[in-house]
């Protein structure tokens, strides 16, 4: 009984696959053969490039922009000072002071660059002492104090020449040029009002 329901179902099975090698192939109708036409080369035309000159363009800074640098700097300044890091917290200040100067606080510039300076000084950071005196000494010398801008350069010259840095004394040699020409420019019209006053006289 096992044995002919196995043959019977062999046959069956055998039947049926069987079926699908008798495919009706003349009823598929082949679709033409697309014919590739050949292509025509693309020229290409030579791409002259010409030099067109490029404008930098200035962004300027807003005054949220600067009080933000200038909350930054000064969150950073402080934890500097608070954990004992003098020589990272003078360059700090130092960067407040710059921060202070584009907004056009002077006052408080000074006062930032007189602490940097301190600090340089503590640590020994003569490059820095410069640095800080040329800055200090270019406020001064804004403001009409000229006497106390000479001191800063002088010591700054003398900074210089003591570690042999050429490039620090260019520097401050070309500060003294511009702090004279800033004391001939405060004297000139106080002269030539006088000398009018005298002739009118």
């Amino acid at each position: 009984m096992r044995i002919t329901l196995l043959v019977l179902l062999c046959s069956i099975s055998l039947s049926a696959s069987a079926q699908w090698y008798k495919l009706n192939i003349s009823n598929y109708r082949r679709l033409p053969q697309l014919v590739q036409q050949p292509s025509a080369g693309i020229k290409l035309r030579p791409v002259s490039f010409t030099n067109t000159s490029v404008t930098p363009l200035s962004v300027l800074e807003t005054a949220y922009g600067l009080s933000l640098s200038e909350r930054s700097v000064m969150k950073e300044a402080q934890h500097h000072m608070r954990f004992r890091e003098y020589a990272e917290a003078s360059y700090g200040f130092r960067d407040l002071a710059k921060i202070y100067i584009r907004q056009n606080k002077l006052t408080q510039a000074k006062w930032f660059f007189l602490q940097s300076n301190n600090l340089s000084r503590q640590q020994s950071n003569d490059r820095l002492t410069i640095a800080n005196l040329i800055d200090l000494a270019v406020i001064k010398s804004t403001i009409g104090d000229f006497a106390l801008a000479q001191q800063d350069l002088d010591e700054a010259r003398s900074l210089a020449i003591n570690h042999n840095w050429k490039d620090d004394l260019t520097h401050v040699d070309f500060e003294l040029k511009n702090l004279q020409r800033d004391k001939l420019a405060a004297i000139k019209p106080g002269t030539t009002y006088a000398g009018n006053t005298q002739s009118a006289l």
